[in-house]
């Protein structure tokens, strides 16, 4: 197979790959920051909410057997194996990045997702919110009641340090979730709801408005109870809590999580509490810290990550069974598969609904082909005509396994390319950065597990190419994911061209039945061929 010279390369010496690893430095800080919240509070850096203290306890640090301490780790009182806790039927992956024995043994397997490390990724990595274009479908409780919708936060009629504080965070207009939902979770008398919302589109801003309305900072006991599947995600909406409440030196905020301990009995005197189902079920039964019977808005967030985790549906339930009638309960989630039907319709009675009408995505837009090959090295091979022969702005390159994607993004920068590597082995923080980088354009390339791919829109990706085709666990054709990769190309209006590695009968069978599942062609594409390559970016 020829080998084509890069386009403007003829100078460019090879460089070291762009590789995104781990080292001591970045487990120490990340060990330093999630440790166990001490029982000492301190003033929270927004005036006037208080939240508990992360203490740097090197002896507790030291007991787990990484140095790596993620929210598995403290929620499940276990110590830290590999790749996530690896403890048997805990669902729980979040946040492991130490390299070990067991990390090496795993690094041939398939990407997992992880919806709660994915939640977070996307909350990281979106300063703004998200133009939203699907149309939003309400379905009231009492259809013959009339339909309320807002367009300026003024029509709400807010306590001025509420506006005061929305304004601040940079909201100059409700999100089309937000000019739905307020008006419903606002009314009086307040009403029970379940919505449909995805990360970026405000419903997090949404809810906490909703809490913050409902507090009264003379009664000093909890009145708002919101529940998180992870304890990072507990504290980015404690974040926008403490945003939104900075003009409101009454109300006081605390952490329902693990490590945060309190004296048998005590009662706690802060207006919200954030916690996770486990740790918040402690608080309000065995404990008794707090008085379910006083709470007046019970919020549960991320209801599809929610049940993911092992536990915290049954968890949830028996919170709710706890708190009084007319507690206002909101429901969140990101998607509204049968699962997370039943288990909204259990712990919300009597809601008002918020649905996203999905807009098919189209591939009308997208130019696809096939390549043949017949081993790995011919696939990379084939990439390089391909990078040789026309001009690429940005790619995304999937891969179905980290040692593929390692591999490939060290061959990549060996040829002088400028490569991120996006796995799921790292940390939440350090994916969230390749991110930033790679949309900032100082990376050219990223390689990246299909489990980290989600969410990430980068207006300068003209190319994707599956190095791996998507599968199932049952190695059928995965069809949603393949939309979902190729969709990364394709937008903002413009063309897009999405090129597939074909290196086996197997393989070509998946192909087949993709093409078959949404009836586009796929051209196969001669990559020894100069100018068959050249055609395809015209």
């Amino acid at each position: 197979m020829k080998r084509w010279r890069f386009k403007g390369d003829k100078n460019r010496s090879p460089k070291k790959a762009r590789v995104r690893r781990t080292g001591a430095d970045s487990d120490v800080t990340w060990a330093r920051r999630f440790r166990s919240p001490a029982p000492e509070r301190v003033t929270s850096p927004s005036p006037g909410l208080e939240s508990p203290r992360i203490a740097d306890r090197a002896a507790q640090a030291a007991s787990f057997a990484s140095p790596c301490v993620p929210a598995c780790a403290r929620d499940h009182g276990h110590r830290l194996v590999g790749p996530g806790c690896g403890r048997a039927g805990s669902g729980c992956r979040v946040g492991a990045v130490v390299k070990t024995n067991a990390n090496a043994e795993k690094a041939d397997e398939e990407e997992k997702e992880d919806r709660a490390a994915q939640s977070l990724l996307n909350k990281l990595i979106r300063s703004n919110l998200v133009d939203n274009t699907n149309q939003v479908e309400v379905l009231q409780r009492d259809p013959n009641s009339p339909l309320y919708s807002v367009k300026s936060f003024e029509e709400l009629r807010l306590k001025p340090q509420l506006l005061q504080g929305v304004y601040a965070m940079g909201f100059n207009r409700p999100s089309k979730i937000q000019e739905n939902a307020l008006p419903l979770m606002l009314a009086e008398p307040p009403q029970n709801l379940i919505a449909q919302s995805q990360s970026g589109t405000g419903k997090t801003a949404a809810f906490v408005l909703a809490m913050l309305s409902q507090v009264e900072p003379a009664n000093r006991h909890p009145q708002c109870l919101c529940l998180s599947p992870t304890y990072e995600l507990a504290l980015q909406t404690g974040k926008v809590i403490e945003q939104m409440g900075k003009f409101y030196p009454e109300l006081k905020l605390a952490y329902a999580v693990r490590g945060n301990k309190l004296e048998r009995g005590q009662k706690i005197s802060e207006h919200i509490v954030i916690g996770t189902p486990g740790t918040v079920l402690d608080w309000c039964s065995k404990l008794k810290f707090i008085d379910p019977k006083k709470i007046k808005v019970f919020v549960l967030d991320e209801a599809d990550v929610m049940i993911a985790t092992q536990g915290h549906q049954d968890q949830s339930i028996r919170i709710q069974r706890m708190l009084p009638r007319n507690c206002q309960m909101l429901l969140f989630s990101a998607t509204f598969e049968d699962s997370v039907w039943k288990f909204a319709q259990k712990v919300v009675p009597d809601p008002n609904i918020i649905k996203l009408k999905r807009e098919e995505e189209t591939l009308d837009t997208i130019k696809q082909y096939y390549v043949l090959c017949n081993s790995r090295d011919e696939k990379f091979q084939a990439l390089c005509n391909i990078y040789g022969a026309i001009t690429i702005a940005q790619a995304m390159i999937f891969c179905h396994t980290r040692k593929t994607a390692s591999w490939l993004a060290a061959e990549l920068s060996k040829e002088g390319h400028q490569v991120a590597l996006l796995s799921g082995e790292m940390v939440v923080e350090q994916r969230a950065a390749v991110i930033e980088r790679f949309r900032e354009g100082k990376e050219k390339v990223l390689v990246t597990t299909n489990v980290c791919a989600r969410g990430i829109d980068v207006e300068q990706v003209s190319v994707v190419i599956n190095f791996d085709l998507p599968v199932d666990k049952d190695g059928n054709p995965d069809n949603e994911t393949y939309l979902h990769r190729i969709g990364r190309t394709g937008r903002f209006g413009k063309r897009g061209l999405a090129v597939n590695m074909v290196d086996s009968k197997h393989s070509m069978n998946i192909l087949n039945r993709i093409q078959e599942h949404f009836n586009k062609k796929i051209e196969r594409l001669d990559t020894d061929d100069l100018d068959e390559i050249e055609k395809i970016a015209n």
